[in-house]
């Protein structure tokens, strides 16, 4: 089990992104393609050279080199001399920290969550859509062996994990329809069988009250989630309960462990 995101986000928003450019003169082109470089850094790696920079990216290396030099004088990205490659800086994890310090609900969910994960032999995650990924803002596990290991910052895919799901079928039709169809755009072949997951999942959260991936995003892995809009305006949030499958079936996700992840939403929504 990898912490594999499974559909990479810079390709499937470039294009829409360089239209945007030509559309609105306040667009900082150079600033975006800065950004998406560090959006280029996922959770359990460490560095990166300017090649695999520029593929994620889809830059020339030229340009991509220009604004590594960039970040690292800036500090948002720190050069290592003897691999020839970059780490986030800690002016990029000064922005993380900032942003989750914000983010006071993970206080009041950890509690909940650390009970369901003991209670499930499972992990437990509360994520926040970032374009086409969900992305972990706080993760509990139980002290099980075996448990799915992603962390705080990890990415999965938005439509074909039952967090991304549960976002999906939570947010507007507007929404939906956008993320759909820069999905569609970054894998044209796969799209059919995508789209159908996302439709039965949007009917199964109306019918069942939550989404659910049994084996859908890695064969071995089950999740069911539920995503819910805290009273105070907030961006949609959505929690999953998950773990491998041989000792996850989907009978105990469902019997078992939802009425008690619909219980903790609930008290969560209220906040």
């Amino acid at each position: 089990m990898t912490d594999d995101i499974g559909e990479n986000d810079a390709p499937a928003t470039k294009q829409s992104k360089q239209s945007n450019a030509k559309e609105d003169r306040h667009f900082v082109t150079a600033l975006a393609r800065g950004l998406e470089l560090l959006s280029c850094f996922r959770s359990g790696e460490k560095m990166l050279g300017n090649q695999e920079l520029a593929d994620r990216a889809r830059l020339p290396k030229s340009t991509v080199s220009r604004l590594t030099y960039t970040l690292t004088k800036l500090g948002y990205l720190q050069y290592d001399d003897e691999v020839g490659k970059y780490r986030l800086g800690t002016a990029s994890l000064a922005l993380g920290s900032a942003m989750l310090s914000k983010l006071d609900i993970r206080q009041h969910a950890r509690p909940y969550m650390q009970e369901l994960a003991e209670f499930s032999h499972a992990t437990v995650s509360l994520g926040m859509r970032d374009r086409l990924s969900m992305i972990y803002i706080e993760n509990c596990r139980s002290q099980a062996a075996l448990t799915l290991r992603l962390d705080v910052g990890a990415r999965i895919p938005i439509a074909l994990t039952a967090m991304g799901r549960a976002y999906l079928a939570e947010t507007s039709n507007t929404e939906r329809n956008d993320i759909l169809e820069r999905v569609r755009e970054l894998d044209e072949t796969k799209w059919p069988t995508i789209h159908d997951g996302v439709m039965k999942s949007v009917e199964e959260y109306h019918r069942l009250g939550c989404c659910t991936s049994f084996g859908d995003w890695q064969r071995d892995v089950n999740a069911i989630a539920v995503a819910f809009q805290p009273t105070n305006g907030s961006s949609i949030l959505s929690i999953n309960c998950g773990g491998p499958a041989f000792t996850l079936s989907p009978e105990f996700l469902l019997n078992e462990v939802k009425p008690r992840l619909l219980d903790m939403v609930e008290r969560l929504r209220r906040l």
